[in-house]
């Protein structure tokens, strides 16, 4: 993803972040983070930004949304099961817990079908960016959970300018399983940082 450096505005916090990062590092030498949040609030900005500083893994929940086979009415209806936590977990969190490099395979949603493996080596700071990393049965993997938010007409405005986005799918169906996820898991008053 590129980014125009004049639209680019550090959100509140962002100091607050890259120090509690090098806290951690200095104390542990590792640290695997999990930037979760609202649609259009900035975790992939965030993300990008924070990789470039410290050459970090980075790990997007994006390519792990579930395959059509998977998607089932039982499974859809659970806060955050949209995201398929067991392949994010048994292939990117597992690995490099252990200090070890993964290897996943990104799932395409346009071509239906899962990538060639990519690899995420196992670097001092790795950050996991994406809606539902955050979730509880990931919760433990982390050092660190940070949450995103923006004004939802901010965020609106910025997935408007995506191309190929169905503006109407994210107010109707997308934002609305955020925000039950968000809810039901309390993930603003959980994490360690908010960021907006």
């Amino acid at each position: 993803m590129e980014y125009n450096a004049q639209e680019i505005i550090l959100p509140d916090g962002f100091e607050a972040l890259v120090r509690r990062v090098e806290e951690l590092l200095a104390r542990q030498g590792r640290v695997l983070a999990a930037i979760d949040g609202r649609c259009g609030s900035g975790k992939s900005t965030l993300a990008a930004l924070l990789a470039a500083r410290w050459d970090c893994t980075l790990v997007h929940a994006d390519d792990f949304f579930l395959r059509p086979e998977q998607r089932t009415p039982q499974r859809l209806t659970q806060p955050g099961g949209n995201f398929d936590r067991e392949r994010f977990e048994a292939e990117v969190l597992a690995p490099l817990r252990e200090g070890r490099d993964a290897l996943y395979r990104p799932y395409d949603c346009h071509a239906g079908r899962l990538k060639e493996p990519v690899a995420a080596p196992c670097r001092p700071v790795v950050l996991a960016e994406g809606s539902y990393t955050c979730h509880p049965d990931l919760w433990p993997c982390y050092d660190l959970h940070v949450f995103v938010t923006a004004p939802l007409e901010v965020r609106l405005a910025r997935l408007a300018r995506r191309p190929g986005v169905d503006l109407e799918a994210f107010r109707t169906r997308w934002i609305p399983l955020e925000e039950a996820y968000f809810a039901s898991q309390r993930l603003p008053e959980r994490c360690d940082l908010v960021l907006e």
